[in-house]
């Protein structure tokens, strides 16, 4: 898939690599001279200009992309560049600051895709990376909700089935599906879950534990519930 970063900041940068690594074609849009000069020491395709105006999008490929990331500090600069974005076709995402979600969920939610909050993802990388395993969490969406990448494992209850067999808890849907070793995309009914294999989930806190012992299995969500346990 095509996809294009708007900010080359602490969050759009780190959320470009992580596309990147999931074999995406990204492309990053920045207005600052010495973050986009980074984002191109990262290996990235830059356009340097105010990601909030049509022609500069355009000229990043607005046009061909899947989806846009406005990840930028500017709420304003986001949405202008999400309205943008939406008006060719593009999957929209934008990026709030915590303080405002109530107010901009309300206002804003109908207008775009997707309202994201990231100022915690600095502790979830801290986390997964203390934690491992078969579990990682992506992203906090609200206060109560959590986007968490599984690995299916040979103990998982759901290895072999479809994910059309596949029944989370009402407050837990499916995001993406990849299979063990391929870039994550859209995923279909009949998707077949194997070793190895990823699903990214969407899920209330109140339901994690279920979803990891269905994905996961037994051994894996015991200790990654024990590690957490000590988490402080």
């Amino acid at each position: 898939m095509r996809f294009i970063v708007i900010g080359a900041g602490r969050v759009g940068l780190r959320t470009a690599r992580v596309l990147h690594e999931e074999g995406h074609e990204v492309t990053v849009v920045e207005g600052d001279g010495e973050r986009a000069d980074r984002a191109r020491d990262a290996g990235f395709t830059v356009f340097e200009g105010d990601g909030s105006r049509e022609e500069t999008l355009v000229e990043a490929g607005v046009e061909a992309a899947d989806a846009v990331g406005a990840l930028t500090g500017d709420l304003n600069a986001n949405f202008a560049a999400c309205m943008i974005a939406d008006h060719y076709g593009c999957r929209t995402v934008m990026r709030i600051d915590e303080d405002y979600r109530e107010e901009i969920y309300t206002k804003y939610a109908d207008e775009v895709d997707e309202i994201i909050y990231p100022e915690r993802l600095g502790a979830i990388g801290a986390k997964n990376a203390l934690l491992g395993g078969n579990i990682r969490a992506i992203a906090d969406i609200a206060e109560h909700l959590q986007v968490l990448l599984f690995t299916i494992t040979a103990e998982s209850p759901m290895r072999g089935y479809t994910l059309s067999e596949v029944s989370l808890p009402a407050q837990a849907r499916i995001l993406a599906f990849g299979k063990d070793g391929e870039p994550m995309g859209i995923p279909l009914s009949d998707d077949s879950l194997e070793e190895g294999d990823r699903l990214a989930v969407l899920a209330d806190f109140d339901v994690l534990g279920d979803v990891r012992q269905l994905l996961v299995g037994e051994n894996a969500a015991a200790t990654l519930a024990s590690a957490a346990g000590t988490e402080r």
